[in-house]
């Protein structure tokens, strides 16, 4: 078996706004828009880039923009639950701002640590957790949020599945990951070294709703390779352990394969290298469309198509009174 994946790389989403995921995920939780770009699979559509300055594998949050598609709610075979990693001493400012931009906030506790569960406008359900570190996350300096509340990236994620037991067998035995602790008909697994950005709980339902391909669900997740080699290993293990996989896809910012756990959560391995700067230096990240080289001779037709998109700025949301 290679080197088990470091942790969560991104995880991508389904939004039936544009704007409004915007104004969310920069204006609320205080995430830079690091990158507008299109689905290379269906490029009149947006795919959308939140996280750190620079985008560090582990911190981004990514949408497709498919308003043509219906609004469901997040069933089995899905990801229920993307939390974020945020400052332990941070959660009581984190709920006053939260509730000042008018949005419902549960305190829960798992597995020892604090949190607070919410709904994105698409109503996604996050979870921001009280348990974070700082080795590779790299600090927005113009976020809206003070740089000691910023979310450092992700903590985890839940798998909500009818049957626990088989994808259960397939993280420990295939996909390197070690059990970390149980709570009720919810297990926790850790990757890598483990900890925040290393986790997956794994929410047994056998009375759960199918999920769908919906706006505001999770489309998929994607866990880190170190390199295009590490990739290669894991696709070759995961396609001797019965795993139909992709061919290795060139998505500019990494390269990525694509397989279902057998839950039926879609997985993605993306390689670290080259990361979001490759066509925009880090000061620019997020200010112009940025297209695959395949799509560079439609680009004005796609601009016509695409919708505008205003990102929030510190001193629009100062003026305007927002959170």
């Amino acid at each position: 078996m290679p080197e088990s994946p470091p942790g969560i790389h991104h995880v991508t989403c389904i939004t039936g706004d544009v704007q409004k995921n915007v104004d969310f995920y920069v204006g609320v939780l205080g995430l830079r828009f690091i990158k507008k770009t299109v689905n290379f699979d269906v490029p009149d559509t947006y795919h959308l880039y939140f996280a750190d300055y620079l985008g560090t594998p582990g911190t981004a949050m990514t949408f497709f923009g498919w308003p043509h598609l219906p609004w469901g709610p997040q069933g089995t075979g899905q990801v229920l639950t993307v939390a974020f990693a945020v400052p332990e001493g941070s959660l009581g400012a984190w709920s006053q701002r939260l509730s000042r931009a008018g949005l419902e906030v549960e305190p829960v506790r798992r597995f020892g640590a604090e949190a607070l569960m919410l709904r994105d406008p698409d109503q996604i359900e996050l979870a921001l957790v009280g348990d974070a570190r700082d080795d590779r996350w790299v600090p927005w300096a113009e976020s809206p949020v003070p740089e000691a509340e910023q979310i450092r990236g992700f903590h985890s994620i839940t798998l909500n599945l009818r049957q626990a037991e088989p994808s259960a067998r397939f993280l420990t035995e295939t996909f390197g990951f070690v059990q970390d602790d149980t709570d009720g008909a919810r297990t926790r697994y850790r990757t890598g070294a483990g900890g925040p950005g290393a986790l997956v709980d794994v929410l047994e339902s056998p009375a759960g709703r199918q999920g769908e391909e919906t706006t505001g669900t999770v489309h998929h997740v994607a866990w880190r390779a170190r390199d295009d080699a590490h990739e290669l290993d894991w696709r070759e293990s995961l396609v001797t352990a019965g795993r139909s996989v992709t061919p290795v896809i060139e998505r500019k910012y990494f390269r990525s394969i694509y397989f279902r756990e057998p839950g039926g959560v879609l997985f993605e391995i993306a390689t670290d290298q080259p990361g979001f700067t490759v066509d925009e230096p880090p000061e620019a990240l997020g200010s112009a469309l940025q297209l695959p080289p395949q799509y560079e001779d439609r680009r004005e037709n796609l601009k016509f198509n695409l919708p505008p998109i205003v990102v929030p700025t510190v001193e629009k949301l100062t003026s305007g009174g927002a959170v």
